[in-house]
């Protein structure tokens, strides 16, 4: 075979007047001497061909049938060839991409794959984002949706795009509940822990690493890698409630003992003075995102360490000098004026500053009186839900107080 003699076969082919299964068997007869042929100008020959089987001179139900069997066929090319024919084929279809469109899909996830093998994540994601999953003509199964969007946002973190995957993964939310694929819930929640992570919401994260750590469904080895992933974020994330809540499951979960980093969560959790030294081990666990720098010039561990000597030292003091202040937290007066100052203002911690004497008092949190209204308004709960049971079912709740009188 030739250049020459191809065209002219293809030339021949689209004036045929023969049937569909005919035509469509000679069509493959010489994509198969293509593929099988060992000669420098095969990919000039696959591009030759290509370019005529999406002509809209041929039938599209031969089209549609060639084109599917040569995307299959790009899969035993070397990657080089497989992309450079890959792209020329989507340049081709263009045109006429809607009558095309599982056929533009296949060539996308296949292209994406190639660069994912490149570690071109960017890329890959680009390629994938272009399948016109919710305005093209071709109905996609909620799977293959869900699954796209979710590989899409894992390839943009990859690329460490935390901004760009947390908009597929918005996507991704809204189809995850019309699903009942264990293994795409999985991965929805392992991409959507990463997200939160690499956008610096550090407790939001650690709560759904640590969901993710009970999953049977997961690996063992996985388990624990995502409850050590939940001890990280928990350190890094802003001292306040919600991190006292999550140390505390953390520190009463057996399994952390035997993690790295369980001083550091010991610490936290019994509200002792983290000092700058001990810190070492605990860096050595962080990934390149956590280890961003904010607009203080602190890194992110610091400000979080910075924050839970801050209130550790507000349980042992009653009230400590500026300077005293930075001294124990190894900071600047300044700065350790400006942190408690930040943390008094959003209601992390109690108290106030005299800027005139350069002292910041703490004030202790009265635990009775909102122990007392906690348990207030647990009855007024348990006393509606008594009410609602009674307007709905009063023989019912009739029955249950003479069984309670007798009693």
């Amino acid at each position: 075979m030739n250049t020459q003699t191809l065209r002219q076969q293809l030339l021949s082919l689209s004036s045929s007047s023969g049937g569909h299964k005919e035509l469509a068997d000679r069509y493959r007869s010489l994509l198969e001497q293509i593929f099988l042929a060992k000669d420098p100008n095969q990919s000039e020959w696959m591009r030759i061909f290509i370019e005529a089987i999406v002509n809209d001179q041929v039938s599209l139900v031969i089209s549609r049938q060639i084109l599917t069997e040569i995307c299959i066929q790009f899969k035993s090319l070397p990657d080089d060839v497989s992309a450079a024919i890959s792209h020329f084929t989507l340049d081709r279809v263009q045109p006429r991409v809607i009558s095309f469109e599982e056929q533009v899909a296949t060539i996308r996830q296949h292209l994406a794959s190639i660069y994912e093998r490149q570690e071109q994540w960017r890329e890959a994601a680009n390629v994938l984002g272009l399948i016109p999953l919710e305005t093209g003509q071709r109905q996609y199964s909620v799977e293959y949706k869900l699954e796209t969007y979710l590989k899409i946002a894992r390839l943009y973190l990859e690329d460490e795009d935390a901004a760009m995957a947390e908009s597929f993964i918005n996507r991704a939310s809204m189809l995850q509940a019309d699903t009942k694929n264990e293994t795409l819930q999985i991965l929805y929640k392992v991409c959507y822990a990463r997200v939160l992570d690499y956008r610096r919401k550090f407790i939001e994260a650690a709560q759904r690493y640590n969901e993710l750590s009970y999953r049977s469904e997961v690996d063992e080895t996985e388990r624990l890698v995502a409850l050590k992933k939940a001890l990280i974020c928990t350190v890094l994330a802003s001292a306040g409630q919600q991190r006292s809540r999550m140390l505390a499951t953390l520190f009463k979960d057996e399994r952390c003992q035997n993690l790295p980093a369980f001083n550091i969560l010991e610490k936290m959790y019994l509200d002792r003075i983290i000092k700058r030294t001990e810190l070492q081990e605990f860096e050595a666990l962080l990934m390149d995102h956590q280890k961003a720098k904010t607009p203080d010039g602190s890194s992110i561990l610091d400000r979080a360490v910075f924050e839970h000597n801050l209130l550790s030292a507000s349980k042992l003091y009653n009230n400590i000098t500026f300077e005293e202040l930075g001294a124990l937290l190894e900071i600047p007066p300044k700065k350790a004026e400006r942190i408690a100052s930040q943390m008094i203002t959003e209601g992390r911690m109690n108290g106030y500053i005299d800027q005139i004497d350069s002292i910041v008092n703490f004030e202790a949190r009265e635990i009775l009186p909102q122990w007392d209204k906690q348990i207030q308004s647990l009855c007024y709960q348990v006393n509606n839900i008594i009410e609602k049971i009674t307007q709905a079912e009063p023989d019912w709740i009739t029955k249950k107080l003479d069984e309670e009188m007798i009693q």
